[in-house]
């Protein structure tokens, strides 16, 4: 199942889009302001953000880049801010297409399908190689440089995310909300750091397993991987 954000302040629009574009695979997920969209983003996977400009909060030009560049996700921007320029701003901004206000519904869908055929993503793989890294998350088995490592099923789950989503941030909410799945009503704020500062020892991967000040972390792809 596929999650669209739809960024929209205009309660009857937004009702109306997450009808029309809520289908068997994809479920539709409403916003009305920029704070919203910031906690949705945090805590759930999308594969496609609709993005208004206009929003009671702020502007969507300037949310824009956190979604693109923070949390790796396509955005199509569907505003009443018509002119070329909004549209080249737009565009040259990150996000992957413009439509205006009013708009055709099929022409949305049409465009809404294209998107999110492209970022269609194949299942994970199971073995993950980076330089002197090999994770085989199938059979549990982790080597450094050929030299096998223990890791916790904690351990292996933070390391299963930063690595299937390599080269991009992670933010600290996203990873504690992926990696303690039990349904438990507390987690101690400092249960990540530590678990990251473990991962990190134990793979020698101080530079690999990179902190994004105020935000998350990332695996940085070796040169050549």
């Amino acid at each position: 199942m596929k999650q669209i954000l739809i960024v929209e302040d205009d309660a009857a629009l937004s009702t109306g889009l997450c009808r029309a574009l809520k289908s068997d695979d994809i479920e539709t997920v409403p916003a009305g302001c920029l704070h919203d969209a910031k906690e949705k983003l945090a805590k759930e996977d999308f594969a496609l953000v609709i993005l208004d400009v206009n929003l009671p909060d702020g502007n969507g030009f300037d949310f824009l880049p956190h979604i693109t560049q923070t949390c790796g996700i396509p955005v199509i921007m569907l505003t009443a801010n018509d002119l070329e320029s909004d549209i080249v701003a737009g565009l040259e901004a990150g996000a992957e297409d413009y439509i205006t206000k009013p708009f055709s519904l099929a022409v949305l869908r049409a465009r809404v399908h294209t998107q999110l055929r492209r970022t269609a993503a194949p299942a994970p793989k199971c073995v993950f190689t980076d330089g002197v890294y090999v994770f085989d998350f199938e059979r549990m088995e982790f080597t450094v440089d050929g030299v096998p490592v223990e890791l916790s099923k904690t351990e292996q789950k933070l390391l299963r995310i930063l690595t299937d989503n390599a080269g991009m941030t992670l933010t600290r909410d996203r990873l504690v909300d992926r990696i303690w799945t039990d349904g438990a009503a507390y987690v101690d704020e400092n249960a990540l750091s530590v678990t990251v500062k473990r991962l990190r020892d134990k793979l020698n991967a101080r530079e690999i397993i990179r902190t994004v000040y105020g935000i998350g972390y990332m695996w940085v792809k070796q040169h050549g991987a």
